[in-house]
C-alpha cells in the first residue's frame, strides 16, 4: 500500500504537506517525497524511510518547500513524486498503484520514442510509467483515461500541476482519496484522519474512476466517476488508521462491529476475558468484549517508543523479528486464565505462532484466536496485501494443498463456512498455529460490518471474485 496527500492553500502549504503527509506513514515502509510549486518552479525531496521516520527525514526540508500547492507520498514502492515537463506541461505525480501490465507498457512507451530515467530501484518505477501514460493524452483528463484504459491493476494518482491539484482515483476505487476543506484551502488524502488536527473538515469522497481539479477556486470535475466500485475490504480490515473513514463508514466502528458480531455467536468457549493482538485486533477485541459479555483486558502490549508500525524490514528473517520484539506479554494477567485473542487476520501463519507460544510461556491456560475476517486464499492482486506471496505462501492453501495431498483441484470447496472441507481446512490452520480453538468471521458477516453491498466491496483475498471496467 502506499498513502498520498496534497494541499492546496491561500498561504505557503508545506507544514500542511509535511504533517498531512506524515499521518500516512503507516501505510509505506520504502520510500516518501514531497512536492511543492512556486510559480512556475517545482520543489522535490524524496528519501528513503526504510530505516527511520518520516518526519526525521523530512523536517530539515520543510522550509525549502515554497509554495501554495503540494502534494506527498509515503510509499511502499519506488521512489516519488515524479516530476515531467512535456506537451502538458511542468508537473508532479504520486501515485498508489498496482500495474500487473508493467512489461507490456513499458514496450507501448518505448514504442511511442518515451524514455525511462527513474531506475534507482532496478527497474522501471511504476508512478514514471503513469507519467508517461498522461502525457501521451490531449489534455490531463485524457491522459489519465489512458492510463485507466490501459493499466491492469489499479492506480489512483495526485497530479501538480500550475492551476492546482488534480485528484483522480482508481478506475474501481479499490484505493481511495477524500477531500477535505479549511475555508478556502484544500487538502486531499487517502486518509481522511491526516488532515483532522490540521483544522479540514471532509466535503467529499472522490469516488471511482473519477478525476477533480482542486483550485484556489474551488472543486472542478474533469472526469465524472463509473457506477462500478471495489473498494478493497482490507483497508477497514487492517489498513486503515482506526479514526478513517472510507465512504462514510469509520474502520473503527467496522471493527468493532466484526468483533461484536464474533462474540454474539462464539458460545463454545469460556474465557476468563478477551485481549487484542495489537494494534489492529484492538478494535475487535473491544466488540467481541461487549458481544460476548467478558472483560477487555490488555495481555500483550506494544512496545511503540522505538518499534513503529511503519517501521519492517524487507527481510523476511528480520520481519519476523521485529513482529516479535514489538509485543510484550502481560504475564501477571495472562497467568492460569483461558484467554480469547482477536486479530484482523493470518498471512502465513508464522508470526501468530510465534505470539501463541508466547502467551503459552507467559502462563496462559488455554488460548482461543478469533479473526476478523476470512480465511485469506488467493494472493492481492490490485494493492500489496499479500501481493508480495504466491498463493501457496498463504497458510489457507498450503493446508488445502496438504488435504488434497498435494494437487488443489477446487479452492471453491473452501469458501463455504457451512462445509465438512471448510471445518477441516480451519482445523488444520488451528494446528499449525497451536491454539486451542480458531474461528474466523464469514464474508457476510465482513460485508454486513461494512454496511455496503458485496459488488461494491473487493473480496478477492478471500473468494477469488473481481471484475474489470
Amino acid at each position: 500500500m502506499s498513502g498520498l496527500f496534497g494541499v492546496v492553500s491561500q498561504k505557503e502549504c508545506a507544514t500542511d504537506l509535511f504533517y498531512g503527509t506524515d499521518y500516512h506513514s503507516h501505510l509505506g515502509t520504502r520510500r516518501a517525497g514531497m512536492s511543492t510549486m512556486d510559480g512556475d518552479h517545482i520543489h522535490l525531496n524524496i528519501h528513503n524511510i526504510e530505516n527511520s521516520y518520516f518526519r526525521t527525514k523530512f523536517s530539515a526540508d520543510v522550509h525549502e518547500m515554497l509554495g501554495n500547492k503540494g502534494i506527498g507520498v509515503i510509499s511502499d514502492t519506488d521512489p516519488q513524486p515524479i516530476v515531467v515537463n512535456s506537451h502538458l506541461g511542468r508537473f508532479a505525480v504520486v501515485t498508489v498503484s498496482k500495474i500487473l501490465n508493467l512489461e507490456e507498457l513499458e514496450q507501448m512507451c518505448l514504442s511511442k520514442g518515451q524514455q525511462f530515467t527513474e531506475l534507482s530501484m532496478g527497474g522501471t518505477n511504476p508512478t514514471e510509467l503513469v507519467a508517461l501514460l498522461i502525457t501521451q493524452g490531449r489534455d490531463f483528463a485524457d491522459g489519465i483515461r489512458n492510463v485507466y484504459e490501459n493499466v491492469k491493476g489499479s492506480v489512483s494518482m495526485l497530479i501538480l500541476t500550475p492551476q492546482g491539484i488534480i485528484a483522480a482515483r482508481d478506475a474501481l476505487g479499490r484505493t481511495p482519496l477524500v477531500i477535505g476543506r479549511r475555508g478556502t484551502d484544500y487538502a486531499v488524502a487517502s486518509e481522511s484522519h491526516s488532515y483532522i488536527n490540521l483544522d479540514y473538515t471532509t466535503t467529499r469522497f472522490v469516488g471511482p474512476g473519477e478525476a477533480i481539479l482542486i483550485s484556489h477556486d474551488g472543486l472542478h470535475q474533469l472526469i465524472a466517476p463509473n457506477e462500478r466500485m471495489q473498494i478493497c475490504s482490507f483497508l477497514w480490515i487492517y489498513y486503515g488508521y482506526p479514526c478513517v473513514e472510507y465512504e462514510g463508514r469509520s474502520a473503527e466502528e467496522v471493527r468493532y462491529q466484526l468483533g461484536y458480531a464474533m462474540g454474539q455467536s462464539d458460545n463454545d468457549v469460556q474465557p476468563d476475558f478477551v485481549s487484542a493482538i495489537p494494534d489492529s485486533g484492538i478494535g475487535m477485541a473491544l466488540g467481541y468484549a461487549e458481544g460476548r459479555g467478558v472483560p477487555y483486558k490488555r495481555g500483550v502490549l506494544k512496545y511503540t517508543p522505538t518499534w513503529s508500525r511503519s517501521f519492517m524490514p524487507v527481510n523476511q528473517e528480520a520481519r519476523n523479528l521485529v513482529a516479535k520484539m514489538k509485543l510484550i506479554p502481560s504475564k501477571k494477567v495472562l497467568e492460569g486464565k483461558e484467554v480469547v485473542f482477536c486479530d484482523d487476520s493470518i498471512v502465513r501463519g508464522t508470526q501468530l505462532r510465534d505470539n501463541v507460544k508466547m502467551l503459552y510461556d507467559a502462563g496462559a491456560r488455554r488460548v482461543h484466536v478469533r479473526i476478523s475476517c476470512p480465511p485469506l486464499l488467493h494472493g492481492c492482486q490490485f494493492l500489496n496485501f499479500s501481493a508480495s506471496k504466491t498463493d501457496m505462501e498463504l497458510i489457507a492453501r498450503r493446508c488445502i494443498e496438504e488435504l488434497e495431498g498435494g494437487e488443489i483441484r477446487n479452492v471453491q470447496d473452501y469458501q463455504d463456512e457451512t462445509s465438512t472441507k471448510y471445518a477441516r481446512m480451519v482445523e488444520m490452520i488451528r494446528k499449525h498455529v497451536g491454539v486451542d480453538s480458531l474461528r474466523f468471521n464469514s464474508l457476510q458477516t465482513l460485508c454486513d460490518a461494512i454496511g455496503m453491498d458485496k459488488e461494491k466491496v473487493c473480496t478477492h483475498c478471500f473468494d477469488g471474485s473481481s471484475y474489470t471496467i
